[in-house]
Parts: C-alpha cells; structure tokens; sequence
C-alpha cells in the first residue's frame, strides 16, 4: 500500500484550499473539461455553472451563472457557457455541475477554474 499524502490547508490560505475531487490533481486544461461536459451529457444530466470568490468557496452559497442548462446537449455551448463566466469574473473560481432529476442531486461537480486568491 503506498503511503498517504496529506495536502497541507488552512482557511487562512485560500491557494492551499481544496474543492471536491478533482482539485487535488493538476488544473484541467480545455480538453479534459470537454470530456467532463461530455460525460454530464451522456448521462442526461442537466449542466449548471456556478462562480464564487476564493475566499468565501468553503461555504455552501455560490453564485449561479445564468439559469441550469436544462436539456441542453450541445458541448461546444456548454463550454462556451463555462468560458464566459471564467471570463466575466476572472478571479473566481468557477464550477461546473452535472444535475440528476432523477435523483434530485448533483452527480457531478468540479472547479473548472480557479481564482486568484485574495
């Protein structure tokens, strides 16, 4: 069994700050995040953009970007959608989920941008 890391952070430190999963690894590029809205996709799930300051991301409120993008199955505007929230708040970090009806839940949720910390 290899040995645990333990990712060093604090509330004091909004870069050290981890979110979900997919934070401990490496920053996603335009591809990997179009393989994650693929995903949400082809489970019907409902894609939905969320923005917050760094400082204020370990709490539950984030700002929605826009209404959920309900039966929306086109990739390339999902990402556009993802863009231009990075865009109009360049230091927020910004998240991507992937909402169930069915289980009334998000299935998925990734930071897909990260903000520049206060």
């Amino acid at each position: 069994m290899s040995e645990m890391q333990d990712y060093q952070s604090s509330l004091t430190d909004t870069a050290s700050r981890k979110f979900e999963t997919f934070s401990y690894l490496p920053a996603m590029d335009s591809d990997q995040i179009r393989k994650q809205i693929e995903f949400i996709v082809s489970k019907g799930w409902n894609p939905s953009i969320e923005h917050t300051e760094p400082q204020n991301a370990t709490g539950s409120y984030w700002y929605m970007w826009k209404l959920p993008m309900f039966g929306e199955t086109d990739v390339d505007a999902i990402l556009a959608e993802c863009e231009a929230c990075h865009k109009a708040h360049p230091n927020n970090h910004v998240r991507l989920l992937g909402l169930d009806n069915y289980a009334q839940c998000a299935g998925a949720s990734m930071v897909i941008y990260r903000g520049k910390p206060a």
